[in-house]
């Protein structure tokens, strides 16, 4: 064999080696074939004609239902909290700014909290107010029970005298050391339970009350 075919031959095996070794050093081949990948951004088809998008024969839709929606806010020294749902608004005092210690008789700011409450209740128009004395567990149940019903009537006649509307019925109740709403082993928690709340109706924009 002359040099020159000799040349030609190995490189022609070399070039034959390195092609077939060529496949097992690469690891960036796609393990799919190019535009196979499912697209995230695919638009989804639906078939308009499926009977489980259909309802039985003789079947309806139930009545539309509006979800109640609860929005609490409280002021910034905790001591007022209003609750306003769908169907109600409550007002929450803290006993501490309306009374003092272990008595009914209202302080001197306590009138102007109520009547926030009480134009509240008139922009409402409503007919109907609930007024619920509330206390800490300390002391006797039965001496708890007494406290929140003095303060809750101290509370209604404020409102009462600042209403002036002999149309409005009152629903007066002391609950005690029923329904906290705290931890009442705590001096904060305790405070917080020691309230009242008024609560009424909310009536629907452009009704009048009861109609």
């Amino acid at each position: 064999m002359t040099p020159t075919r000799l040349t030609l031959a190995l490189t022609a095996g070399l070039l034959l080696a390195a092609t077939q070794l060529t496949p097992a050093l690469a690891d960036d081949t796609p393990s799919e074939p190019p535009g196979t990948e499912p697209s995230a951004g695919a638009p989804v088809k639906v078939d308009p004609s499926d009977p489980d998008l259909k309802l039985p024969e003789g079947a309806t839709l139930a009545s539309p239902k509006v979800l109640d929606i609860k929005s609490v806010v409280e002021d910034q020294s905790g001591d007022e909290r209003r609750e306003d749902t769908n169907a109600d608004v409550t007002f929450a005092l803290q006993a501490e700014v309306l009374f003092g210690k272990d008595s009914a008789k209202l302080g001197p700011d306590a009138k102007a909290r109520i009547a926030a409450i009480a134009d509240e209740i008139k922009k409402q128009r409503t007919t109907q107010v609930r007024v619920f004395g509330f206390t800490d567990n300390l002391g006797s149940s039965a001496h708890g029970d007494v406290l929140s019903r003095q303060r809750a009537n101290a509370v209604q006649a404020v409102l009462d005298q600042d209403l002036n509307a002999p149309d409005i019925t009152f629903d007066v109740r002391g609950y005690g050391e029923q329904y906290p709403i705290a931890d009442n082993s705590t001096e904060e928690g305790r405070k917080k339970n020691r309230r009242v709340e008024v609560s009424f109706p909310r009536t629907a924009p452009g009704t009048t009350a009861g109609g």
